[in-house]
């Protein structure tokens, strides 16, 4: 008698694993009651009652509710938030929770991943696609930015938003936001959610900094260039100051030219953002510029971007 498994049995044996998977990973995903129109989803984040979401799914700061998978309600803090990155903190007075497993492998194109929601009384649901891209770095508008993420082409039905992305096995890959990215929908890797997690923890909020201007790369003249000692091509001319703003506090004028961040060379308005994403703000750091032809330092305090306005 043949010992091969019919197609049947095969494909029973793989939704079995999936549904397995869904429950496992259902067991760390809550219900966040946050927003005028239905409920969202959230993430265990750890042992003591932290509970990572989606920004956008936090509409208001008092009377959150989290609705637990043992059918429990409970009031939850809003520990912090960074709209840059879609990301919500949230906090619960529970110590019966425990935190989503982590996947040891990291995300392939190709690689099956289920989204998991817990978006109301109803229970856990869930939407089975692929990875479809791990990419990165995306920088937003407003200085946010995530050094790798990953899409997947599961359907993020309402009330999606702030659930995990989970591995076949129903570890977990990352947080999904619809609203991050040209394509309105990607997971945010646990790397970057911890680093934001530590952040909010200490101030409540990610402190971007900003330099109040506009600017736009431009090939600098070769005169520059020798006079520069540097092999360095590019910079940012200056098109436009925010009066008050950080820059023009310190003396930047239109028509400089940005050449270095505190010693980084500096080309395109990308790399002006992550020399001011650090922390640096409130600290004076020397910006070098070339005005008229000539290379000079000028000492600028690093001021902090308020929500994603320059």
């Amino acid at each position: 008698m043949s010992t091969t498994l019919s197609s049947s049995s095969v494909l029973a044996s793989v939704s079995d694993e999936l549904a397995g998977a869904v429950e496992r990973a259902g067991a760390a995903v809550v219900t966040v009651d946050g927003r005028r129109r239905h409920p969202a989803s959230g993430i265990v984040w750890s042992a003591d009652g932290l509970i990572a979401t989606a920004n956008h799914v936090v509409e208001r700061d008092e009377e959150i509710g989290i609705g637990l998978p043992d059918g429990r309600t409970i009031a939850a803090d809003l520990v912090g938030r960074d709209p840059g990155s879609d990301l919500a903190l949230l906090r619960i007075a529970a110590s019966d929770v425990s935190p989503l497993p982590r996947s040891d492998v990291e995300p392939r194109v190709g690689h099956v991943a289920l989204a998991i929601a817990r978006p109301g009384p109803s229970g856990v649901m869930a939407s089975l696609g692929v990875v479809s891209a791990v990419s990165g770095p995306l920088r937003f508008r407003g200085g946010a930015s995530l050094d790798r993420y990953v899409q997947a082409d599961v359907a993020m039905l309402p009330g999606f938003s702030g659930g995990p992305l989970v591995d076949s096995v129903g570890n977990l890959i990352g947080l999904n936001s619809s609203t991050l990215g040209r394509a309105g929908q990607l997971t945010v890797l646990p790397a970057t959610i911890d680093a934001t997690v530590a952040t909010l923890l200490q101030h409540g909020r990610v402190r971007r900094g900003y330099l109040g201007v506009g600017a736009q790369g431009v090939r600098l003249p070769e005169t520059l260039a020798r006079t520069l000692n540097s092999d360095q091509e590019l910079g940012l001319l200056i098109v436009s100051v925010e009066a008050g703003g950080p820059a023009d506090t310190a003396g930047l004028m239109l028509g400089d030219v940005i050449l270095a961040v505190d010693g980084a060379p500096v080309s395109q308005v990308e790399q002006l953002q992550e020399q001011l994403s650090r922390d640096r703000v409130g600290n004076s750091i020397p910006i070098r510029i070339a005005r008229g032809g000539e290379p000079r330092e000028v000492p600028v305090t690093v001021g902090e971007r308020q929500r994603q306005a320059e």
